[in-house]
């Protein structure tokens, strides 16, 4: 089994940049944390990575994206949500800089869950486990 490298690259910075590129998105936040006066109510996607695993033989980081998807209403969060899992599917393939993003698949979501943190949240909440080449 080959050793991880040392560092590995900012999938959620990766994962940030394709969000935000994509056009179904272009009214929402697309970050890594809540911006000063958050309240859940505003159109976001929160971009996380929560674990993953080091394949070696591959030379492949395959973190898990915890993605936070909230709206004004209901309907508007579920929209953004599967805006956000289609973006990051069509971008199976792509190379971002020296890394390819080889692999996309949903393990869970999005699924409709309260805030506790923001009580007049509208959020839906998914993960989606990523394949990155690691060079």
């Amino acid at each position: 089994m080959t050793t991880p490298p040392s560092a590995f690259p900012d999938v959620e910075a990766l994962v940030v940049d394709i969000l935000e590129a994509d056009a179904a998105l272009s009214t929402a936040i697309v970050r890594v944390d809540a911006p000063a006066g958050f309240d859940g109510t505003q159109s976001a996607v929160l971009v996380n990575r929560r674990g993953g695993a080091w394949i070696g033989d591959l030379h492949v980081d395959q973190p898990m994206i915890e993605l936070e998807v909230y709206g004004p209403d209901k309907a508007t969060a579920f929209t953004l949500a599967n805006a956000a899992r289609r973006a990051l599917l069509a971008a199976i393939g792509n190379t971002y800089g020296s890394n390819t993003l080889s692999d996309v698949v949903e393990e869970d979501g999005p699924r409709w869950l309260p805030d506790y943190l923001y009580r007049g949240a509208n959020r839906y909440v998914g993960v989606i486990k990523v394949s990155l080449t690691v060079f």
